[in-house]
């Protein structure tokens, strides 16, 4: 009899093993998909400079409503994620982009284009404040690797935004390069909607802990420092992001054809090693304090901004990878820091206001590429910028609290008297 209870119990914890597994790919697959769908206008674009014949930097402020959409559009996302449920609004999510994406593809106008590129945005906002924490929700030990191998889903989008989308352009077109992915999206969203219909996935909200505690007052400060320099950190990332092929399109020094497809593959080169760094960023996050990760990777990208400014060839296709890399290597500790200094019933919102910051940051970065580039036709003085930002960054966040690592199995979302006591 016990034998036969201890059978179903073990049958009863694998079925809901698998089922917390459900929620953490459509996490990872969402991560890739909204870095894609943000990031493929920037190989497009190159095409429609000829097909359109409008200059670059008319072109890549189409982008800049829907940018803007993806940060203020957050933290409304977030609070309705927190109110209806993590799953539902990531089907939304996936559906509605890959519609605006599809709207993309007949876009016969810089007004409707515009048009289509916001509708990405607005959807794309749901991902980061929703899709994050029900990651972490369903991968409670070991957090920083849960985020790492979240992360380079993130990067793989934007690495394969380079490479999928350089390849459909040259070999069908820009409208298939929009249309393509569009699908894929509407179809993974469909198949969310089904699990959800037949409860292999559970919208359940995260019920209140008694251990769970307001912010004190050093949870608020990490808060705000964060929040500076998360923003200053989305508008290296956003500018280097919206640069980067038409930096490598300049100096790329003969290492590839002419063409969209030879610079998205260095695009892709680029992202997908950065994918590799957000693993390593997880793992020093477990297992070292927090502090010292996110300042580490922030400085490193100070003299490599720096030194991309001016070089060409295949030393900037190395630096480029470099940079990006530390600019993803700081995201798992920078997730844990949020996460461990405030409440999990408002994650949603914290995560919200977080991306808000991080995605708000969007537009300016586009902006401040458009101006540099309509102004000198080259970018030197954007890296030149960049690389004070990061500078910035970095003396910012140096006021955060020291604190010791946590254990290697204490949950990461649940903010404790310890981890928000400054050691």
């Amino acid at each position: 009899m016990h034998r036969r209870e201890r059978c179903h119990a073990d049958t009863a914890s694998h079925r809901v093993s698998r089922i917390d597994r459900a929620p953490i790919v459509f996490s990872c697959l969402g991560h890739l998909y909204v870095h894609f769908c943000t990031a493929f206008y920037f190989v497009i674009v190159l095409a429609l400079e000829r097909d359109w014949g409008r200059p670059f930097h008319e072109l890549i402020e189409l982008w800049t409503l829907g940018s803007l959409l993806v940060g203020l559009a957050a933290l409304p996302a977030g609070l309705l994620g927190d109110r209806i449920g993590s799953a539902r609004m990531m089907a939304v999510f996936f559906v509605g982009m890959g519609a605006g994406s599809g709207a993309a593809s007949l876009s016969s106008s810089t007004e409707s284009m515009m048009v289509s590129l916001a509708a990405i945005g607005l959807f794309a906002s749901i991902y980061h404040p929703v899709g994050i924490p029900w990651l972490v929700r369903h991968a409670r030990t070991r957090p920083g690797k849960s985020l790492g191998v979240n992360g380079i889903f993130g990067s793989a989008g934007s690495a394969l935004a380079g490479i999928v989308s350089g390849s459909l352009v040259d070999l069908a077109g820009w409208r298939v390069a929009f249309l393509v992915p569009g699908l894929v999206c509407v179809a993974t969203g469909a198949l969310l909607f089904t699990f959800l219909a037949t409860g292999r996935i559970r919208d359940e909200r995260p019920a209140p802990r008694t251990d769970s505690l307001e912010p004190s007052a050093d949870g608020r400060r990490v808060v705000g420092i964060l929040l500076v320099t998360m923003f200053l950190a989305g508008l290296v990332f956003h500018a280097t992001q919206t640069s980067l092929p038409k930096l490598f399109e300049q100096r790329h020094g003969g290492l590839v054809e002419e063409g969209a497809f030879g610079i998205g593959l260095l695009v892709a080169l680029v992202y997908g090693a950065a994918g590799v760094m957000q693993i390593m960023g997880g793992h020093l996050a477990d297992r070292y304090p927090l502090k010292p990760v996110y300042l580490g990777a922030i400085l490193l990208q100070v003299p490599l901004l720096w030194v991309a400014a001016s070089i060409s060839g295949l030393p900037l296709v190395v630096v480029a990878t470099l940079m990006v890399m530390a600019n993803a290597g700081a995201l798992p500790a920078e997730n844990m820091l949020l996460a461990r200094h405030t409440p999990e019933r408002r994650h949603g919102l914290f995560f919200g206001v977080k991306f808000v910051m991080t995605f708000g940051a969007a537009p300016l970065a586009v902006a401040l590429v458009s101006a540099v580039s309509g102004r000198t036709g080259e970018l030197h003085w954007l890296y030149v910028l960049l690389s004070s930002f990061a500078l910035a960054a970095f003396v910012i966040a140096a006021f955060l609290p020291s604190s010791r690592r946590a254990p290697l199995t204490e949950p990461l979302l649940v903010p404790t008297i310890k981890e928000t006591t400054q050691t």
